[in-house]
């Protein structure tokens, strides 16, 4: 079955894809010389070493092992046979070659085989006799009925084949969904690391005004209560800071999981590793990404190829218990031919003989055959009503994904000028703060109004980013995800 666009492009080079970057892939220790983590160099560390990509590369080789046994139904076949005896009336005795091949038409086989005897056999043994250069026999063996279209073997070997591309399949998918979580964890660090930062310069404002206070109510010049305030600030704002150190940690031991040395290990990033967001590209309008119809976005998804081959594998399911439910009606044609001079056997074996037989054979009931084939057809429609509710969850989910980016950048600009009018409202309340005309409540409540419009923009542009790495994952753009 082809697959479209770049489900089949990536697939045609997945089996050696490790082995084809890896030696050429820069250490994840030098793309780090110059100080920051950018989402390249994770994504690059996560599709070369992360232990569930290399388990789906693992599985697609066992599917092709299988396929690979499959085949072997069709071997040819080797066979030989000595006999002979060592005491007694009769001395006769025989050594026999056989070769048989399989073929996958009609379901048949041909054979072919060289005899020799030697001495005289019993009655009951005489058809081992041939003349004294041996018996050369050809034959072939057909299925007119049951197993003329498919049978065990064959069924085998198109399943094998179907499953090994469905691991392929899903070398793909994890490959895909890796690579978004790789990504998802590398921006939750970021932002993180942004909002420590945030709480940083929170706290470093009240620690300033503390020693200013301080000194103020050491000349008289500021009630006592005053530094009481600004400690109780204090207070509240290193809370707010370890907990930021809290989550950055967390959001970096996540990050961890997905970002791997060369030998497998994970790398725990640290805050030198922040990247400046100055020099990181913008995340895509979603009008833009919208342009492309959501139809054309999802027929490349691995999981509705995953579910075409599926339902070819349930299809040819079905089609080999209905091959049960035939009669067996076999046909055969053999011809054999004694060379030399006429052996012990005498003159009746100095002949070519040609030789046809048919057997036919049918179990009257059938039932066994009957239950496989309504358990076949009953797994071949939850299949394809599977299929449907696949098909309509991608198409969801494409959507919200599309409303959220839309949502997050919008929120991200609300955001940002909520930002700018909360610095605004800080410097206007410390300038009356100073002249004497403001409240030290007002100051601190100002502060924290804008650090918290701060954090909202750190997240709402953290939503953004999000959703812009569920799209390329959902939308399978290979490049976005360094698979390209």
């Amino acid at each position: 079955m082809l697959l479209p666009g770049a489900a089949l492009a990536l697939l045609c080079a997945a089996p050696a894809l490790a082995q084809d970057i890896e030696p050429n892939a820069e250490p994840l220790e030098a793309a780090l010389r110059n100080g920051q983590l950018t989402p390249d160099e994770v994504l690059r560390s996560s599709a070369l070493t992360f232990p569930q990509v290399l388990e789906a590369f693992e599985r697609e080789a066992a599917a092709r092992a299988d396929q690979l046994g499959a085949d072997g139904a069709f071997d040819l076949l080797l066979k030989g046979e000595y006999y002979d005896r060592l005491s007694g009336t009769f001395s006769g005795g025989f050594a026999k070659a056989e070769a048989r091949q399989p073929l996958r038409p009609l379901g048949a086989e041909v054979f072919g085989s060289y005899r020799l005897s030697d001495g005289r056999f019993p009655i009951y043994e005489n058809i081992n006799n041939t003349n004294q250069a041996g018996e050369v026999k050809v034959g072939a063996l057909f299925s007119l009925l049951r197993n003329r279209d498919i049978d065990s073997r064959r069924f085998a070997i198109e399943d094998t084949r179907l499953a090994a591309s469905q691991a392929q399949l899903d070398v793909l998918l994890v490959r895909l969904n890796v690579q978004h979580e790789a990504l998802r964890a590398y921006w939750r660090w970021v932002a993180a690391g942004e909002e420590i930062r945030v709480f940083e310069e929170l706290l470093e404002i009240a620690e300033a005004r503390q020693v200013g206070l301080t000194r103020e109510v050491g000349e008289g010049a500021r009630a006592r209560i005053a530094l009481t305030e600004n400690e109780q600030n204090l207070l509240r704002r290193r809370t707010l800071l370890e907990q930021a150190r809290r989550d950055f940690l967390v959001a970096s031991n996540s990050l961890g999981f997905y970002l791997r040395g060369e030998n497998g290990q994970m790398v725990v990033p640290t805050r030198e590793m922040l990247p400046d967001l100055g020099r990181m590209k913008s995340v895509a309008r979603p009008e833009v990404l919208a342009a492309t119809p959501v139809s054309e976005v999802i027929q490349n998804r691995p999981e509705l190829q995953t579910f075409k081959l599926a339902l070819e594998r349930a299809n040819n399911r079905v089609a080999l218990r209905q091959n049960d439910l035939q009669p067996s009606l076999n046909a055969s044609v053999e011809l054999s031919r004694d060379f030399g001079a006429v052996g012990d056997g005498g003159p009746t074996f100095d002949s070519t003989d040609t030789v046809v037989g048919v057997t036919f054979s049918v179990p009257l009931q059938r039932r066994t055959a009957r239950g496989a084939l309504q358990r076949a057809e009953a797994e071949l429609r939850e299949t394809e009503l599977r299929q449907r509710r696949i098909t309509d969850q991608i198409t969801t989910d494409v959507a919200n994904i599309l409303a959220n980016l839309a949502a997050g950048l919008k929120l991200a600009e609300l955001a940002d000028a909520e930002v700018k009018q909360a610095n605004a409202m800080v410097q206007a309340e410390r300038t009356r703060f100073r002249l004497g005309a403001g409240e030290f409540f007002l100051v601190n409540a100002r502060e924290e109004t804008a650090a918290n419009a701060r954090i909202s923009a750190i997240r709402a542009q953290l939503a953004g980013r999000l959703a812009e790495a569920s799209y390329n994952a959902a939308t399978m753009n290979l490049k976005a995800l360094g698979l390209d």
